[in-house]
């Protein structure tokens, strides 16, 4: 498949601060990347060099097969975490410069605007000024100035933050129908669920690198927790009677019943097996792996291993100086 975005080996500093070192991406076309990572860990950064904002200190970047995205700008939508509008224009105004802008007849931008705003639940705002608008709106307008021009390569960085439920599960529904209608899209974001609801791919950015670039499919398989679900059929059920089953490392008691930790190496059919032969259940399953889990672990070891290092150093200049005064 024809790679819309190729990254190869860029490296951007600030200053004495490495924001992004050796950073390799291919993302094929019509694919949905999910880029995470903690905060300060490079993702707008790595977005920006994308979007030919900032520049990479070394490495190339290729969108559509062209030297930057500067050079494809009228495939490229993108909505940055720091929204920006026209705020004196009318919405209708502001959203039609927006897609004239990419390539878009007038007539074409407002009537697509026109759709999307009543998609999102905004089908009277068209003629109002953005400033006269409240933020959450604000956020859906800003959101469909990033897909006016129907985007083959759609770049949106945190577009949840701060809406209301309502209004994330409309943007989920359009992002869908984006995805539906065969865009590219990049998705960066600090909730797990939602880059677990909506992304095939998962690219993980800590401390400027990146330490992860798996499908979810593949995640769950190398990340299983071998975990089981149990809701049991009396509610009066002795659980905890379940910890004399070979295998079965940890009961935690819940309200729907309980949460079973198998030990490594143990079958989980038949674990399941022996459970259901124990206590009769009204629901038993193998808990999927969550990102979030995925993500605490890659942190936490990294910053385990950041700690040691750093012990390491100390004590090492510590020896350094003990030899030096004796």
């Amino acid at each position: 498949m024809t790679a819309a975005l190729e990254i190869q080996g860029i490296r951007k500093v600030f200053g004495d601060k490495v924001a992004i070192e050796s950073l390799d991406l291919a993302i094929p076309t019509g694919a949905t990347y999910g880029l995470i990572g903690p905060s300060g860990a490079g993702k707008t950064t790595a977005i920006r060099m994308i979007m030919s904002i900032l520049f990479p200190d070394r490495g190339s970047i290729s969108v559509f097969g062209k030297g930057s995205a500067l050079e494809a700008k009228d495939r490229i939508g993108y909505l940055p975490e720091e929204r920006g509008s026209y705020r004196k224009m009318t919405v209708g105004a502001f959203l039609t410069y927006m897609g004239c802008l990419k390539g878009k007849t007038r007539a074409q931008a407002f009537g697509r605007a026109d759709r999307l705003l009543g998609r999102l639940g905004l089908p009277d705002v068209i003629a109002k000024k953005c400033e006269d608008l409240s933020k959450g709106m604000l956020q859906r307008v800003q959101f469909v100035a990033s897909i006016v021009n129907e985007p083959d390569l759609l770049i949106l960085d945190e577009p949840f933050g701060g809406l209301d439920p309502v209004s994330v599960r409309l943007l989920k529904e359009v992002i869908a129908e984006e995805q539906h209608r065969g865009a590219t899209i990049i998705f960066s974001t600090h909730v797990m669920a939602h880059a677990e609801e909506l992304c095939q791919q998962i690219v993980m950015i800590h401390q400027g690198r990146k330490v992860l670039d798996e499908p979810m499919s593949g995640l769950r398989r190398q990340y299983d927790t071998r975990h089981i679900l149990l809701e049991p059929l009396d509610a009066a059920a002795n659980l905890l009677s379940l910890q004399t089953i070979p295998g079965i490392e940890n009961v935690k008691l819940n309200d729907q019943g309980c949460e079973i930790r198998l030990a490594p190496g143990t079958d989980p059919g038949g674990a399941v097996r022996a459970i259901a032969a124990l206590v009769a259940p009204a629901r038993i399953e193998l808990a999927r792996i969550r990102l979030e889990d995925v993500f605490i672990r890659l942190v936490g070891a990294s910053g385990a291993a950041a700690e040691s290092q750093d012990a390491l150093r100390t004590h090492l200049q510590g020896l350094s100086n003990t030899g030096a005064t004796s």
